[in-house]
């Protein structure tokens, strides 16, 4: 049975790491249909790919690298993440954080992958006006217990919908990452981020959160 927090890292790294893995963009696409679609997508190539069950770190960048992008506006929700910082960071700077923080929700992902198989996501009447440029989509995910929560916060935008937050259980996952980052660029400025980003990725450690934020107890 996955834990708490096994089911929450794979859900930081699944939106990520496989938000579309057919390539055929569709720009039109309702914002529901797409989590739907997307959602599908994932738990049907967790059957299938062997090397994605075994967390296979190479497989799952390889497919973030080609296939996600289309589908997630990573450096918003990387600058959400960084929050007032964000400004100050050069552009190589910004760049490194947006490398080193998806590979920490990749890692987060990989160890979780194979608990998985037997779920499946139920997306929920979507609550939004035509006009509406952002929208939540709220989903539950059921194969365990209990229902589990998990909402996405999407934007529209000439190339369609982009996801740039995700909720599990609760908690967003831009203000779980956000207090303990300002902490350690407060301490340590952006580059000691990087740095500590960077160590957590080496190190293999990723699954409790860049700078600790699993033992605040968000995660």
């Amino acid at each position: 049975m996955l834990n708490r927090r096994g089911f929450v890292a794979w859900c930081a790294g699944a939106f990520l790491a496989f938000a579309t893995l057919t390539g055929h963009a569709q720009s039109q696409e309702a914002p529901d249909a797409l989590i739907q679609r997307l959602s599908d997508e994932v738990l049907q190539t967790i059957k299938q790919d062997r090397a994605v069950q075994a967390g296979s770190l190479p497989r799952i960048m390889e497919l973030v690298d080609a296939k996600i992008m289309p589908h997630v506006n990573f450096r918003r929700m990387t600058a959400l993440t960084v929050g007032r910082y964000w400004r100050q960071a050069t552009p190589e700077q910004q760049q490194r954080l947006q490398e080193e923080f998806k590979q920490l929700l990749i890692r987060s992902y990989a160890g979780a992958v194979n608990q998985v198989r037997d779920y499946q996501v139920v997306v929920k009447p979507l609550r939004a006006d035509p006009e509406d440029k952002e929208v939540i989509v709220r989903t539950e995910v059921r194969g365990g217990k209990e229902p589990v929560q998990l909402d996405y916060r999407l934007e529209k935008t000439p190339n369609g919908w982009k996801i740039y937050d995700v909720n599990v259980l609760g908690i967003w996952l831009v203000e779980n990452y956000r207090s303990s980052f300002a902490q350690e660029i407060g301490q340590h400025g952006i580059d000691g981020l990087i740095a500590r980003l960077a160590e957590r990725n080496k190190s293999g450690a990723a699954g409790n959160g860049a700078t600790n934020a699993s033992a605040n107890g968000r995660s």
